[in-house]
């Protein structure tokens, strides 16, 4: 059941940059996975939405081959003439944390890597609102932290999508005291989406590691540009930090350019050791990165979806 309840229009034109209606119909199969203890249930073990016994009514989806009739929902096919069944969550459920990091670093480029993380969070948001998990979106800039508190359900999808289209990159990053104050107001147990470019002057050690407080199944997806990936650039230039505006001059010249890479690789070396030591999946992205590469076959690969 694809459609939710019509919005505004200007939400929706401002969605459409998110996920088109031919995207969502692509990925509304899809499902997130856990790989950890969530809740006091078996590793590796999906809960799951037991059809016509649990306690909550959740939600709808279209029925296909193969699924149990007796979870028809004839009221339903009454009105649309098209088979729905009525799907059910249990008491403990999954609860997806997708915290995006919004700073003004992030704003650069074109495409800028903000819109391709709220892009990606749309994306796996959907996914999770149409199973019946519950989603929550934490928004990182200057310490602070502003939350779409977690819900449930596809009729929460434009509320998600407008959290989203209003989200602007601004302010420093201080990636330890927005992910302490995630830590402290999320006490249950989830599954972690963290999307950052990690470029904060105290690291990114320090701000993963509250993460690891709630025993949270955490995804780091570090977030370049393509232009960071591969500068084109050259000459004297005067190079103005996004975030304190302090300003250098500098010539870049091929040593120079070789230098920016090796630390470029060792930051990422380095992020993805820390993170596979702690039992965090890591993994690379750019904005040249096919978006719907990316989610339909780059994040199932790494484990998030099936």
């Amino acid at each position: 059941m694809t459609e939710v309840a019509t919005p505004p229009p200007p939400l929706r034109d401002a969605a459409k940059e998110l996920l088109s209606p031919e995207f969502l119909r692509r990925i509304e199969q899809l499902q997130l996975v856990s790989r950890k203890v969530l809740m006091g249930r078996l590793r590796g073990e999906r809960r799951s939405k037991a059809k016509g016994t649990s306690i909550e009514f959740a939600d709808h989806r279209e029925y296909t081959r193969g699924d149990d009739i007796r979870h028809i929902d004839w009221n339903t096919y009454a009105r649309l003439e098209k088979l729905f069944l009525k799907l059910f969550v249990e008491e403990q459920e999954l609860t997806l944390h997708l915290v995006i990091d919004a700073s003004r670093s992030m704003a650069l480029g074109e495409p800028n890597k903000l819109l391709h993380a709220k892009r990606t969070a749309a994306a796996l948001g959907y996914i999770a609102l149409v199973n019946s998990d519950r989603v929550g979106i934490h928004a990182m800039r200057g310490g602070q932290l502003a939350t779409f508190a977690p819900a449930r359900g596809r009729a929460r999808t434009w509320a998600m999508l407008r959290f989203l289209t209003e989200l602007e990159g601004n302010g420093t990053t201080d990636l330890a005291a927005s992910c302490r104050t995630f830590a402290l107001r999320q006490q249950t147990r989830g599954v972690v989406v963290l999307l950052s470019d990690l470029l904060d002057p105290h690291g990114f050690e320090g701000a993963l590691k509250w993460f690891l407080h709630r025993n949270h199944e955490v995804y780091v997806l570090h977030l370049f540009g393509e232009d960071e990936l591969n500068p084109r650039i050259g000459g004297h230039l005067e190079l103005v930090d996004s975030e304190t505006g302090d300003r250098t001059e500098v010539t870049i010249n091929r040593p120079l350019l070789r230098r920016y890479r090796e630390m470029l690789d060792a930051l990422c070396t380095a992020a993805r050791d820390w993170c596979n030591a702690h039992g965090m999946v890591y993994t690379v992205t750019s904005t040249a990165t096919d978006f719907d590469q990316l989610v339909l076959s780059h994040l199932r690969r790494r484990g998030l979806l099936r």
